[in-house]
């Protein structure tokens, strides 16, 4: 994911490890998406969908 993020936006990505399954993802301080509040991984290309509003 961390390559996609580079690739399609040319972002700094910064890939922290979790414990428990926790997977978010936060923009500029802002989490834009959270596998618990979900209960899913994002589909391919959703977060750089997300991203780009």
């Amino acid at each position: 994911m961390g390559a996609e993020l580079q690739s399609a936006l040319g972002a700094d990505v910064e890939l922290v490890a979790g414990s428990g399954g926790v997977f978010e993802v936060d923009v500029d301080g802002r989490n834009i998406f959270s596998k618990k509040a979900l209960k899913r991984f994002p589909d391919e290309g959703e977060i750089v969908n997300l991203i780009k509003g």
